[in-house]
């Protein structure tokens, strides 16, 4: 039995909440558990949209996480 362990490089997490500030703080927690791995932010893209059942905005971020040099 081999083990093989290999560094992540990239690393690309979708996040979806129903405000900003829960949006906020769902990226920053997985901000402080990428850390353990030696990740780093490296591109945040965000958006909003309207929910078509209830009409409230649904925001949504994708973060790019690269190992850190």
């Amino acid at each position: 039995m081999q083990i093989h362990l290999d560094t992540i490089e990239d690393k690309v997490e979708c996040f979806e909440a129903r405000s900003l500030k829960e949006l906020e703080k769902k990226i920053n927690e997985q901000i402080d558990n990428n850390k353990v791995l030696m990740l780093q932010v490296h591109h945040i893209q965000h958006h909003v949209y309207i929910d078509q059942k209830t009409s409230l905005p649904i925001y949504t971020a994708v973060v790019h996480f690269k190992a850190k040099k």
